[in-house]
């Protein structure tokens, strides 16, 4: 039987009030794992994102080759270097590194300009299973993950995972479900979530996000947002969600939310032709102001 839809706005989730005597650590601390040769501006969007979204402590762990240019996109986060392959991709090695960073972290994203390999693909999976923290994966950690559907039921905690339409057909093995109707395609991103008992955000033309049991439709957003990098904003402002405490489904449906309101407002000033990813990061706090009100 289908799941019933709702509008996402409706009832939306909203972040607790921040008490006078706040402190940083109070907010988290988000650990984005990503980038590569050629792909820093992936992770370091994601980054900005996380910072903007509210999280207390930002740090991207990137290969080395890389570290400098990521850190020099914002003062604010901190950068952690990984050792790299031949190809300027996180190597397997890295493992050991990764182990520190990922027991402090509050909540955690993997994919934003990782790239392919054999070995992130083993390491993908490593971490999918393992980690007992929230996890957000984008992009070629989805594209990992695709490449060994089995590991998809054993998740090692609560996952998000954000897909867009390729990525999403990929996930479930069926080239078919790219061409099926907009209902049927949500109707199996559900089962997917159901299955695996994971959050699903599928982006696009009003973003679906669900767990399996709900399902809401993204209210906000604009063809504008069509553009490279607008993904990795929506991974950050998910995962600084986390950091701050909402639950999974919670935060993928505010970070929808707040992400559209964010290319709403660009476009109202910027139009759909010329905006571009990192125009989300700057009106992010305007939309967390919308969404406050």
């Amino acid at each position: 039987m289908s799941l019933r839809i709702e509008d996402n706005a409706t009832d939306l989730p909203c972040l607790a009030s921040r008490a006078a005597e706040s402190h940083k650590g109070d907010f988290g601390r988000a650990l984005l794992v990503g980038g590569s040769r050629g792909m820093a501006g992936a992770v370091a969007l994601a980054g900005l994102a996380t910072l903007r979204g509210g999280a207390g402590l930002v740090k991207l762990a990137v290969p080395r080759g890389i570290q400098e240019t990521v850190a020099s996109f914002e003062p604010s986060y901190m950068t952690v270097a990984l050792a790299e392959d031949a190809a300027g991709r996180i190597a397997v090695q890295s493992t050991e590194s990764l182990e520190p960073l990922l027991q402090e972290a509050t909540a955690v994203t993997l994919g934003p300009g990782l790239g392919r390999s054999g070995d992130l693909t083993q390491l993908v999976a490593e971490l999918y299973q393992n980690i007992g923290r929230p996890l957000v994966l984008d992009a070629d950690a989805l594209n990992a993950l695709a490449e060994q559907r089995d590991v998809l039921p054993s998740p090692g905690g609560p996952r998000i995972f954000t897909p867009h339409v390729g990525e999403f057909v990929r996930l479930v093995g069926d080239e078919s479900t790219k061409e099926t109707p907009a209902d049927a395609s949500h109707q199996a991103a559900i089962k997917l979530a159901r299955t695996c008992g994971i959050v699903l955000v599928l982006k696009g033309h009003r973003t679906l996000v669900t767990d399996g049991e709900k399902a809401y439709l993204g209210a906000t957003g604009n063809p504008g947002m069509a553009t490279g990098g607008s993904g990795d904003v929506l991974t950050g402002v998910i995962t600084a969600l986390l950091c701050q405490g909402l639950p999974p489904l919670h935060a993928a449906r505010l970070g929808v939310h707040v992400h559209g309101t964010a290319g709403d407002m660009a476009v109202a000033e910027l139009g759909q032709v010329s905006m571009i990813a990192s125009d989300l990061v700057r009106f992010l706090p305007g939309a967390f102001g919308r969404a406050e009100s």
